[in-house]
């Protein structure tokens, strides 16, 4: 299946903000983070949009694969050199900008986006639409706090083919609006993405706080992590951590795999 990405609009409207600024689009590929890193490592750490029609070993996180059709989803990362003051709540941050981009602009719709601590989009049913996977490189001469950040961001637009058991169920744009191609949903986000990296680098999460509450699936759900915390999830602070009353306190979770239980279940 031929898509056309239109690469010249996207680097018209991304170049002025970010010098050297480059678009590749790539047929076939294992996986645009696992190339950039690839480059990286090579020394090629100019700031660039690489987007991939089919990926053959795409991840997510933790190494979960993320697979699609052609044209099926949107698959692609944005890298650039970064030195923001704190990198914590950066997945949070780039959330808030694609959940504000793709969301509809019905104020009645039945379903809405929203984000699921620390790395996912999630229509307002607890199903899954897309994800985000962020890793840093190091920089050669590297200003202090500088790395090269990729932020890999998968979302699916047309309903994924069943292939086995889900850990939790897809969902797609094209639900919300037939009308959604992957083409529109980048020329959608990626201005909004790229001024939100751009501004977390002078702010931090910080400033993200208030709209990443606005959009939060997990304030207020039951849910327990990875390491066997339990509890009610509060929303998540200033530095991007996820609060949750427990029987024994607030605990403060800076990076594990969150699950949502039943809701409205009551503490122990």
């Amino acid at each position: 299946m031929s898509v056309r990405w239109y690469p010249e609009d996207l680097w018209q409207h991304t170049a002025p903000v970010l010098p050297g600024f480059t678009v590749e689009v790539l047929p076939r590929i294992d996986s645009t983070n696992t190339e950039l890193m690839r480059r990286a490592r090579a020394g090629q750490t100019e700031p660039i949009l690489l987007i991939a029609e089919d990926q053959t070993a795409g991840k997510g996180r933790q190494g979960r694969p993320w697979s699609n059709a052609p044209g099926s989803s949107l698959m692609c990362s944005l890298a650039l050199p970064l030195a923001p003051r704190d990198w914590s709540g950066l997945s949070l941050a780039v959330g808030v900008a694609m959940a504000q981009a793709l969301q509809p602009t019905d104020p009645n719709a039945a379903l809405c986006i929203g984000l699921k601590w620390p790395n996912d989009l999630w229509l307002t049913d607890d199903r899954k639409l897309g994800g985000i996977l962020i890793e840093t490189a190091n920089l050669p001469q590297a200003r202090r706090g500088e790395r090269y950040v990729i932020i890999g961001m998968g979302v699916n637009i047309q309903p994924p083919v069943a292939t086995g058991s889900w850990a939790t169920r897809p969902a797609s744009l094209q639900e919300l609006d037939p009308r959604w191609s992957a083409p529109l949903a980048l020329a959608q986000l990626l201005p909004l993405v790229v001024r939100q990296v751009l501004e977390f680098a002078d702010t931090g999460f910080a400033a993200c706080v208030a709209s990443f509450a606005r959009l939060d699936l997990l304030r207020g759900r039951w849910v327990h992590t990875s390491d066997g915390i339990v509890g009610q999830a509060l929303g998540v602070g200033p530095d991007g951590a996820l609060h949750i009353q427990t029987e024994h306190g607030v605990q403060t979770i800076h990076s594990a795999e969150v699950s949502v239980r039943p809701q409205n279940m009551p503490l122990p």
